[in-house]
Order: structure tokens, then sequence, then C-alpha cells
């Protein structure tokens, strides 16, 4: 028998199976226009043997797949000498995590961290951590940004994580040896020396929300 011949009833047994596959779908009544068929799907992992899929939020497709997965028939093989063929999916718990805060759909438990120290500058890393240090040191939950991007990109960030302050070290800052501390429940900031940081903080955070 030929490779020709052998690829080709491969691909007539594929084709067969995903018809099969199509019309239990029907069966199920699941709508039509909430699914395809699509031949340049490819997963990444080589364990799969059959039908792969994956799935999208129709209103939010750009975050893309969201739960996907697809039939292996020897991935048990591997753990055990018994074989079982079957199914499954992963779910991308921090893309649909995400999308559903966005739209609101889900409350989130204020976060524990205290201050964010952002990255303004990569060369600025060491005073930044050192800043983390202190911080830390003085009793005060501390996250360290450690890879840089838009300061108004990390200022979100803190806002939708709950974190009250951000504790900013710019050029000006390092130079005169303080902090500039922004507040983001009271949309305050001030600057005051590194050496001054954490007996203002305590103080500031004493303070209710308000």
């Amino acid at each position: 028998m030929g490779t020709g011949r052998v690829h080709g009833e491969i691909a007539g047994e594929r084709l067969n199976a995903q018809q099969e596959v199509l019309e239990l779908v029907r069966g199920l009544g699941v709508p039509e226009s909430d699914y395809c068929l699509n031949f340049s799907i490819a997963r990444g992992l080589d364990y799969y043997t059959g039908t792969v899929y994956e799935t999208t939020l129709d209103e939010h497709p750009r975050i893309g797949s969201i739960c996907s997965g697809g039939r292996y028939d020897d991935l048990a093989s591997h753990y055990t000498r018994s074989s079982l063929p079957g199914v499954g999916i992963s779910i991308g718990l921090t893309r649909l995590f995400w999308q559903l805060r966005e739209a609101g759909l889900l409350d989130v438990a204020t976060s524990t961290v205290q201050v964010l120290v952002p990255l303004v500058d990569p060369d600025l890393m060491t005073p930044a951590l050192e800043l983390t240090t202190t911080l830390r040191r003085g009793g005060i939950n501390t996250e360290s940004v450690l890879e840089g991007s838009r300061l108004g990109k990390q200022l979100r960030y803190a806002d939708r994580a709950g974190i009250r302050f951000v504790a900013i070290l710019g050029p000006t800052e390092v130079e005169a040896g303080t902090v500039t501390l922004k507040d983001l429940w009271r949309q305050d900031q001030y600057t005051v020396p590194v050496a001054e940081a954490v007996r203002t903080l305590r103080v500031e955070l004493a303070q209710p929300r308000v």
C-alpha cells in the first residue's frame, strides 16, 4: 500500500469523524450560529488524535480562545497501562477573569498590597527595589514592578487592584532623595524624603477611606 493511499485513507477517516461530530452537535440542538468548522486550527500539543476545538466569547473576540481542547486516544498510556481514550478541555482563567471583571460581573476582594512601587525608568531599578525593601521592613505591604511600562498603565493597574498608594521614584526624586506618594483613593499626592516615607504612609494608612 502506497504512502499516498495511506494518507488518503486517514484523511477520509478524519473527515468522516468531523461529519459525525457536526451531526451530533446538531442533534444536541446547538444553533448553527454558535459553531463552525475551521480547518486552520492546529492545537500545539501532539497528543491530540482527533477533533480539536476552541471557544471564544461572542461579544469579546479580541481576547481569543478561552476554553479549548480536543480528542486524544493515547494520552492515558503515558501514565497507566490502560487504554483510556477521551476528550478534554482547558480554560483560560486569566483571560476570562479579567473580562468578567471589566464587564462588572465579578467582584474582587480588596488587595492586601498597600503600596505599589512602579518602575518609571529601567535605569532606576536599583533605587526602586531599595525603596521597596525599606517600606517592607517598615511593615508596609509593598509590591514592586519589575518590568517597566508607561506610568499611566502602572497607575491603572494599582487602581484596579485596589492598591491605595503609589510610591513614585523618578530621576528628580532619586537625585533629591525623595519619593512622591500618590494616594489613589483621595486623588492627592505629595513628595517626602525617602527617610520619612514609612512614617508618612503609616499615618495615611491609618486614615479611613473617604
